[in-house]
């Protein structure tokens, strides 16, 4: 089990934290990472482009001229993608990007995502961040301490009752604030550096095998199938299914 140096918000050392293997030693998967995060960018898309065809525009009802003896080309509609104010061929029409990505492709992304981080060591640890009232200053002084520059990620257990943390590193433009339970993939891999406190790491080992759904900014969503399933018709009614005997195997 690996571990990482922690220190106190003046930049001092204060002792280590062990990291879980399962979680910071995983292997690394680029192609996973670049599927999930594909799949959440995906999945914040509006999906609003949209184009009219020929049958769509508005006019065109007759033939412009007759078919021959005119000297010009033949023409059925004056709303034909090649004409001025006519429809497009081909073009964009609404509909949903999303892709579908399961739970274990997401923790696994993750994971990579974690260990790429340690093993590159832009992963920091604080031991905590708890404040009375919002200060940019200070928080500007906690990242100096830690010597912290560039994109920065700031992974908090849980939102703190008074937001004073949040309230004070929001106003830094490279500064980004995430929560262990929601923690992306994406995320992880677009920071320059990564600062987790003591009581986000524990509590993301406690989260199911290190890892939770995607947040809606990074994201992938999964495909949800609304289309009711076409019932069977069948001449005799439906009977309540018999418990099968003890000595017959249940398929789970």
């Amino acid at each position: 089990m690996a571990s990482i140096e922690m220190r106190d918000v003046a930049g001092k050392k204060a002792g280590s934290h062990e990291l879980p293997a399962e979680i910071f030693e995983s292997k690394v998967s680029v192609p996973l990472m670049h599927q999930v995060v594909v799949a959440g960018l995906a999945g914040i898309r509006a999906g609003t482009h949209s184009t009219k065809t020929r049958g769509e525009v508005r006019g065109g009802g007759r033939k412009p001229w007759r078919q021959k003896g005119t000297g010009r080309s033949r023409q059925g509609s004056i709303r034909s993608p090649q004409w001025v104010g006519g429809g497009v061929a081909h073009g964009p029409s609404s509909r949903d990007h999303t892709q579908k990505i399961n739970k274990k492709m997401r923790r696994g992304a993750l994971r990579s995502a974690l260990t790429d981080a340690l093993q590159s060591g832009k992963l920091a640890v604080v031991d905590e961040l708890d404040w009375d009232e919002p200060k940019t200053k200070q928080a500007v002084g906690v990242l100096d301490s830690l010597e912290l520059a560039g994109r920065i990620l700031l992974v908090l257990p849980v939102p703190t009752e008074s937001g004073a943390v949040e309230k004070s590193f929001r106003n830094l433009p490279n500064v980004k604030i995430a929560y262990a339970g929601g923690l992306g993939t994406y995320d992880v891999l677009l920071a320059d550096r990564v600062l987790f406190t003591g009581a986000a790491i524990d509590r993301l080992i406690r989260t199911p095998k290190g890892s939770a759904p995607e947040t809606a900014t990074e994201t992938a969503k999964e495909t949800v199938d609304d289309t009711p399933k076409k019932a069977t018709s069948t001449s005799k009614k439906a009977t309540p299914k018999k418990a099968p005997a003890k000595s017959e195997a249940v398929a789970e």
